[in-house]
């Protein structure tokens, strides 16, 4: 925000009008003679006024606007900046993305599974504040994207970059899970969350979706299962990451909701169903809502002044304006 520390020297501002008016503007006072050119005995001229008259104007703007920028670096200009400190810390979320090929299914109107996902997360994301959020994604593999971080921006263009089948051709549910545990495994935060998205059933990985689950209870971490997509035959069109090969079909969507449910109850958490976008959308609000924690915020304030660089035009204009005055004019100035 810009302000002033001291406003009243801009009343000054108001002394430059009339001062413009009578150095201008104002007619000036005495008589005129009149001479005729023809009595001249030399030859004629043609006095050249348009270039002197630029230079003469421009010189007196200098003037003025030097004495402008003087008056407001007198006023004190300065901006403030506040900023929102969080004393307490926030909840530590892990969101965990399924990306194996049946995510391409074009039952989520107008974007496929994953697609849809991704924007819901997105909207979740900027949602919250002060809480670091870290991202996982898994198909036959599990990766680490993002650990729990404050900066939204990098893991939202992270998120942005994740690519269906780029971890193998599969479904790892557990795998994806305790990775996210081991990475929410230091966390010195109350309360650690994960949320896995999966429209399939556990058929890879060494590790079993119960067995992470018990590995998070045991770490004080909440599991919410998020169980999407529509049941039954489904358009599907993917791009092999590997081979750049275009498939569209249809399958035979269904994901295990036993398993979801189970995974959910071993860690304390809830299970959802989304058989569309809005339903989706819904859940995370929902999550959102649950997932809250007072937060102790102080304000900090920053005041940075800015007299120096309206100084610094002041004593620029007023100096060239003497500059054009005696240098090019030939006046004399003292």
């Amino acid at each position: 925000m810009f302000s002033f520390d001291s406003p009243g020297f801009l009343f000054l501002l108001f002394l430059l009008i009339p001062g413009i008016y009578f150095s201008h503007f104002r007619k000036k006072g005495g008589s005129r003679v009149a001479f005729p050119i023809s009595v001249w005995p030399e030859d004629g001229f043609n006095p050249r006024q348009k270039g002197l008259r630029f230079i003469i104007t421009f010189s007196s703007f200098l003037l003025w606007g030097g004495i402008f920028f003087l008056i407001i670096s007198l006023a004190g200009p300065t901006i403030t900046k506040k900023e929102r400190v969080y004393i307490s810390r926030g909840i530590d979320i892990m969101l965990v993305l399924d990306e194996s090929p049946s995510m391409a299914a074009k039952d989520f109107k107008p974007e496929n599974r994953f697609q849809t996902a991704r924007e819901v997360i997105r909207r979740f994301v900027r949602g919250r504040e002060n809480d670091p959020i870290g991202l996982v994604s898994f198909s036959k593999e599990a990766a680490l994207r993002v650990p729990p971080t404050l900066d939204y921006n990098f893991l939202l263009e992270r998120l942005n970059k994740l690519k269906i089948m780029s971890l193998g051709d599969g479904t790892a549910i557990g795998m994806g899970l305790v990775t996210a545990v081991l990475h929410l495994k230091h966390s010195t935060a109350e309360e650690k969350v994960i949320i896995l998205l999966t429209d399939g059933e556990n058929n890879a990985g060494e590790i079993l979706p119960e067995t992470a689950a018990e590995i998070a209870e045991r770490m004080g971490i909440r599991i919410y299962t998020i169980g999407i997509g529509t049941k039954g035959e489904v358009p599907l069109e993917f791009i092999n990451t590997e081979t750049g090969k275009v498939y569209r079909g249809t399958f035979k969507s269904g994901f295990d909701e036993k398993l979801l449910r189970r995974i959910a109850f071993i860690s304390g958490g809830n299970y959802f169903s989304a058989t569309g976008t809005s339903m989706l959308e819904l859940i995370f609000r929902a999550i959102d809502s649950i997932e809250t924690k007072a937060r102790h915020v102080k304000v900090k304030t920053e005041t940075i002044p800015r007299y120096r660089v309206f100084l610094f035009i002041s004593i620029f204009s007023i100096y060239l304006h003497f500059i054009i005055r005696k240098w090019f004019l030939r006046e004399v100035v003292f």
